[in-house]
């Protein structure tokens, strides 16, 4: 079965071959080296035989050379068939032409669907998803894998909690979870703010509570800072005597300002070696099927001396079958090398940005820093080695339950 595609493919015929004795013709050709099959006598002086394709001129030669004639018969094989259209050109230029249009056509977005999200939503991710080139009419080679759209839509959308992006097809489906922001309700557990960190205090913003500290006071972790018992206010401080008073408890809220101070270790090399991206790009693009890569757009390869390929597949569709082989584009992005050198205090000045970068991640956005000096300094092995004292404004109060005892009268 296997022989007879591979005979498709080359092109095979069969001959009558006519003259006396017509067998012995085909076998003077099997002497000769040609292979022949099939072999099935019609009558006295005539006989069938199948011979491949590229055989035919030796057939001849060996005919010219004796007094049989050979008449085709059939012709099989894809190059008779290829043949034939040729000699069809309106039929063969239709068939391209027909079959290209499909392929085109079943490599465009057609349609994106969205399930699961609320209009207004719905309208922010057709827009970014847009910006990323994902749109009905949009060809299908020019946009990311589906996996790389849905971590973009997630970094794009923060009302997105969850999507999953999946191609079928012409089309795009697009299922998600909305984030849901829920409204933090005023506590009915009643609190205190007590110290998270040991500080000095610079304000103070109270909403509910009776503060217990003033502004420039020094404070460590853990002191009680504003109460959530308004009997402790100072109002009441001198009715201790009163037996009837009863506690009147609140959640207490407010932001309490201090100077805080944190000690940094930062490490800084004075030598060294680093890649970096120029910002010039280049692409070409292949036909992959198995281990063959043919390029089809931009042959040149770009003349970087150093560069980074990143490799992107595009599968290719045929209707709704998705075909052996595969567009692949090569992104290829120019890099250089940089020695690096650093004298003693451009490495100071670096390590103490580096330290405040850091710490600012580590303490987040509304946390402020005033100042930092250098405790220690140590130059060793090509590196400078820094301990920094960082002061910082930020909020220190952090909320603690009361415990609500029972009270016995006696």
């Amino acid at each position: 079965m296997k022989q007879l595609q591979m005979l498709y493919f080359t092109g095979y015929l069969t001959i009558l071959v006519s003259g006396k004795m017509p067998e012995r013709f085909f076998q003077k050709c099997t002497m000769q080296g040609i292979p022949i099959w099939n072999v099935v006598k019609k009558g006295e002086e005539t006989c069938l035989g199948t011979i491949k394709k590229q055989h035919l001129s030796y057939i001849k030669e060996l005919q010219a050379q004796t007094n049989y004639t050979i008449e085709i018969v059939q012709q099989r094989g894809l190059p008779f068939l290829w043949k034939r259209l040729l000699q069809r050109k309106p039929l063969f230029i239709a068939m391209i032409i027909t079959v290209m249009f499909i392929f085109i056509l079943s490599n465009i977005i057609w349609k994106v669907e969205m399930n699961g999200f609320p209009k207004d939503l719905e309208e922010k991710i057709t827009k970014a998803l847009k910006n990323q080139g994902v749109h009905p009419g949009a060809w299908m080679f020019r946009i990311d894998t589906p996996s790389s759209i849905q971590q973009k839509l997630l970094n794009d959308v923060p009302e997105l909690l969850w999507v999953g992006v999946e191609r079928k097809g012409t089309s795009f489906h697009l299922e998600g979870v909305e984030k849901l922001i829920v409204k933090e309700e005023d506590s009915l557990e009643p609190q205190d703010l007590i110290a998270e960190k040991t500080g000095v205090i610079e304000k103070m913003f109270i909403s509910k509570g009776v503060p217990k500290v003033a502004i420039h006071d020094y404070v460590t972790k853990g002191k009680l800072l504003v109460s959530g018992n308004l009997s402790d206010s100072n109002e009441n401080e001198n009715e201790k005597d009163d037996k009837d008073k009863k506690d009147i408890l609140v959640p207490a809220q407010g932001e309490i300002i201090a100077k805080t101070w944190y000690k940094v270790n930062v490490t800084i090399p004075l030598k060294g070696n680093y890649e970096q991206l120029t910002g010039k790009q280049k692409q070409k693009y292949y036909l992959e099927w198995s281990k063959l890569n043919l390029p089809i757009w931009n042959l040149k390869s770009p003349k970087y001396e150093e560069m980074d390929v990143e490799k992107v597949e595009h599968p290719v569709y045929f209707l709704k079958w998705k075909l052996p082989f595969s567009i692949t584009e090569h992104i290829y992005s120019e890099k250089k090398k940089h020695t690096l050198n650093r004298n003693k205090e451009e490495a100071i000045q670096i390590g103490k940005e580096q330290a405040e970068k850091e710490l600012q991640i580590q303490l987040g956005p509304k946390a402020k820093i005033l100042s930092e000096k250098i405790l220690h300094e140590i130059m060793e092995h090509d590196k400078v080695i820094l301990t920094l004292y960082i002061s910082v404004e930020e909020d220190i109060a952090q909320a603690r339950s009361i415990t609500q005892k029972s009270k016995e009268k006696e």
